[in-house]
C-alpha cells in the first residue's frame, strides 16, 4: 500500500490549494471523500461476498459429508434388518437361507415405510392436517373448530322478527 504520512498529506494539500484554488478546494475535497468512501464500501462488500462464498462452500462440503454418513448408516440398518428378517423367516419356516439364495419374504415385494404410509395421491389429507393442530392453536388463530350446515347457519344469522307466520295466511 501507499505509505502516506502527515508530511506527505500536507504537501499534497498545498499542491492542491495552488492548483485547484481556494474557492473550489472544499467542493473537490468533499467529492474526493465521497469517492473514497464509495470505494471502501465496494471493497468491503466484495470482501463480505467472498467470505460468504467460502462459508457456503464449507457448508456444502459439510452437507455432502453428512448426507454420505446418513446414507451409510441407512444402508447398514437396511442390511442388518434384512439379515435379521431373513434369519427370522428361516427360523419360522425351518429352511436354510443358503438353499434359497435371493428369496425374500412376501413373494419378493417388501414395502418400505414411505410407500406403506404415503397417501395414494401423493398429498397429505386436509383432514389429517387439520386434526393435527391442537385446539389452543385453532382458538388462538381463529380457525373454525366445528362445521355448521347451511340451514343451521341461516337460522343462526337470520334476524329475529315477530311471531312466525305460516305460508297460507
Amino acid at each position: 500500500m501507499i505509505d502516506l504520512g502527515i508530511s506527505k498529506l500536507a504537501l499534497i494539500g498545498a499542491v492542491a490549494l495552488v492548483v485547484i484554488g481556494p474557492e473550489r478546494l472544499p467542493k473537490v475535497a468533499r467529492t474526493v471523500g465521497a469517492l473514497v468512501g464509495r470505494a471502501q464500501r465496494y471493497i468491503n462488500d466484495v470482501k463480505a461476498e467472498v467470505s460468504r462464498e467460502v462459508e457456503l462452500d464449507e457448508l456444502r462440503k459439510m452437507r455432502t459429508e453428512f448426507e454420505d454418513a446418513a446414507r451409510d448408516v441407512e444402508r447398514t440398518i437396511h442390511k442388518e434388518v434384512h439379515e435379521h428378517g431373513q434369519a427370522l423367516s428361516d427360523a419360522l419356516t425351518g429352511t436354510d437361507s443358503s438353499t434359497q439364495a435371493g428369496a425374500s419374504p412376501a413373494g419378493g415385494y417388501v414395502p418400505s415405510w414411505d410407500t406403506a404410509h404415503k397417501p395414494h395421491n401423493g398429498r397429505k389429507s386436509w383432514r389429517v392436517k387439520q386434526g393435527a393442530q391442537p385446539l389452543w392453536y385453532k382458538r388462538q388463530h381463529n380457525v373454525r373448530v366445528w362445521a355448521q350446515s347451511g340451514a343451521a347457519r341461516v337460522k343462526r344469522h337470520r334476524p329475529a322478527t315477530g311471531p312466525a307466520r305460516s305460508f297460507f295466511e
